[in-house]
């Protein structure tokens, strides 16, 4: 499903300049979406994923990879409660969630990827299509790869045009 609306360019345009997209896929993860073109356009495009092993951030020509694992309780908040509901609480989450200590060796920590001065990503993609019509080979993303690839901006567009979550096979690539 996805929501926005024509926020700060109120000139005719019938495309909202601001937008979120949420997503829920059958493998059992999320996904959001976020558009914002109140500026311009020119923010910078990223991805963050995030694992139980830790994140990985891609911004621009940057990869930034932390190794550091979800934790394994939840946390809490209970300051607002009487001390003694506070003990009860916090004794019931200890027997829940026993504090351990961490074994074998520690995470990494922190990497980050830069490529280098001048590389664009859209070089790649040209060299790729010119080599395969030279060699008559398959292209690296065909048409069905992109496609998938644009399928949430495509679903999202589609619901904030509905008003209406909107439903997609992923296997017969139609809406349901």
């Amino acid at each position: 499903m996805a929501t926005g609306g024509l926020r700060f360019w109120k000139d005719g345009r019938d495309v909202p300049d601001v937008m979120l997209g949420f997503f829920d896929y059958r493998e059992g993860f999320n996904l959001s979406l976020r558009v914002n073109f109140a500026d311009g356009g020119e923010e910078s495009e990223g991805l963050i994923f995030t694992g139980s092993e830790g994140t990985m951030e891609i911004a621009g020509n940057t990869v930034s990879v932390s190794h550091t694992p979800l934790k394994k309780a939840p946390g809490y908040t209970i300051a607002t409660f009487t001390e003694a509901m506070q003990k009860r609480i916090l004794a019931d989450y200890l027997r829940k969630y026993p504090l351990t200590h961490p074994t074998g060796e520690p995470p990494i920590g922190y990497e980050k990827y830069v490529a280098a001065a001048g590389y664009l990503d859209s070089y790649d993609h040209f060299n790729n299509f010119f080599e395969a019509v030279r060699t008559r080979q398959p292209v690296v993303e065909d048409a069905v790869f992109g496609f998938r690839a644009a399928g949430a901006a495509l679903l999202s567009n589609l619901s904030y045009e509905r008003g209406a979550v909107v439903h997609w096979d992923p296997d017969a690539m139609k809406l349901v």
